[in-house]
């Protein structure tokens, strides 16, 4: 049997080029390569620890699931599921937070971060680790892609297996991590903080059209000299922008230096902007086809959660009998 991969992303509005580098584009590629038997799921009940209206949220669900399609990731290939369809994933938290110590919930980054920007944190924001080490232990996961600001939540999952499988009987495998090669993309505004849709004049989407590409990637901040060269420290902006480029192209930064010797940053901009606005063309145009047909999304999501269900529940059933829940 193929290893398996799990790994979902929030329904919390347009993704953009750091989603496409981080995740898309990683989960085309391990889909592709035959190596993995890959469940993907939109994690609906992650968004919902943070104020959601309920026909957005509903509108982000089928948008997210048309850039998963339109970035070439097959249901074919691959098990989609949406989280809420699937109530394991709800049973399988509570009983893992029986086994967490709330101190490892609060040394949690994430949490402090969020919390410290919400005026009222909730209860779900504070335990979201503990579901988020449930999605991956449901399914037998072997294979996580994570990019470095999630290592401690895997760890978390780990250390919970191990816990488990301590106190009731060998129950859970335990996960390790698979780390994107790209590294964090940088706001266009702001280089010194992760780009982000909620400032979207810094953010690249995916379904932006041509023309803001390229306005946006010609008002990126830059910084001093004129030497298209990559050094992160000294200059921040453009080897930011040279990091998507690379991204983009599947190559390293060399390769992108190289190609711009003697090029001017307008030179170098102006090029990046047509590159991106050409990468994606292909999935602007599938993902408006895709949305036009929101029945057929959600029947290709409800049919996937079926199959998520199955084998969500057969772990979970496993699960009641070793806690001594089961009748």
């Amino acid at each position: 049997m193929k290893p398996v991969l799990v790994s979902g992303i929030k329904p919390s509005g347009r993704l953009h080029v750091g989603n496409y580098l981080g995740a898309l584009k990683q989960f085309a590629e391990l889909q592709g390569s035959g190596k993995y038997e890959c469940y993907f799921f939109i994690a609906d009940l992650h968004a919902i620890t943070e104020p959601q209206d309920p026909q957005e949220l509903h509108k982000n669900i089928l948008d997210l699931f048309a850039s998963y399609l339109a970035a070439g990731i097959e249901p074919k290939k691959s098990v989609f599921f949406l989280q809420s369809l699937v109530p394991a994933h709800s049973e399988i938290t509570w009983i893992l937070n029986t086994i967490t110590p709330m101190g490892d919930l609060r040394r949690m980054t994430q949490f402090k971060e969020k919390s410290a920007s919400q005026d009222n944190e909730n209860a779900g924001l504070f335990d979201y680790p503990v579901l988020m080490a449930g999605d991956v232990l449901l399914y037998d996961a072997q294979t996580i892609p994570v990019g470095n600001d999630q290592l401690q939540h895997l760890e978390l999952a780990r250390t919970l297996a191990r816990k488990f499988n301590a106190h009731f009987g060998k129950t859970f495998v335990e996960p390790k991590g698979l780390l994107t090669k790209t590294p964090r993309v940088m706001s266009l505004k702001d280089p010194t903080k992760k780009m982000s849709k909620s400032q979207p004049e810094g953010c690249l989407f995916l379904d932006d059209e041509p023309d803001a590409i390229r306005a946006k990637i010609a008002r990126a901040v830059t910084d001093s000299g004129s030497e298209v060269t990559y050094d992160p420290k000294k200059k921040p902006g453009l080897s930011n922008l040279m990091d998507i480029a690379a991204g983009l192209r599947g190559e390293g930064v060399e390769a992108v230096e190289k190609k711009f010797e003697g090029k001017s940053y307008a030179e170098f901009k102006k090029a990046l902007g047509e590159l991106v606005s050409a990468h994606f063309a292909e999935f602007r145009k599938k993902k408006k086809e895709l949305l036009v047909k929101p029945d057929s999304l959600i029947k290709i999501l409800n049919e996937g959660s079926a199959e998520a269900r199955k084998v969500a529940e057969k772990k979970m059933a496993e699960v009641k009998k070793k806690v001594g829940l089961a009748l």
